[in-house]
């Protein structure tokens, strides 16, 4: 194992990390069950899917989009039945996005999908990258959360 505590090396490990986990998503992103939507698309409709209905400007926000490019998002969600937009009872002049019963559907299928072909590689793994695999996982999730700590 490097030296962590020396900046290059863990700018290297960073780097490496970025690459690695940039490839794999990439790689799971391809499923049947979405391969119309683009990856923005596929991020939104997660995202409402997960939190529950959002004013457009957090959902501008949370998925770091421009007002424009998430109005054309949500509008293409809408158009093919993913999504609904509403104005916003608190504030009429916001609206709030959605997601519809085939929203939630999609959203499933694609995790499901996604979950089966991470699974088929996983047992191709040998026992030993799987023991390694699985003691990464509490660091990746905390690297996540002080991620996510960062974006408040």
């Amino acid at each position: 194992m490097s030296d962590t505590s020396n900046p290059a090396s863990t700018s290297d490990l960073a780097a490496q990390l970025r690459l690695s986990l940039g490839r794999l998503s990439r790689r799971l992103r391809d499923t049947a069950a979405g391969h119309e939507l683009t990856p923005t698309q596929i991020s939104v409709l997660f995202m409402v899917v997960r939190r529950g209905p959002l004013g457009l400007k957090r959902l501008a926000e949370l998925e770091d989009l421009n007002p424009t490019m998430l109005s054309r998002v949500v509008a293409e969600l809408e158009r093919r039945g993913l999504l609904t937009r509403a104005p916003d009872p608190a504030d009429r002049r916001a609206a709030v996005a959605a997601a519809t019963g085939d929203g939630v559907a999609l959203r499933e299928r694609i995790q499901r999908e996604r979950a089966q072909t991470l699974g088929r590689e996983l047992e191709r793994l040998d026992p030993q990258q799987l023991a390694a695999l699985e003691a990464a996982l509490p660091v990746l999730d905390q690297l996540g959360e002080q991620l996510a700590e960062r974006r408040r």
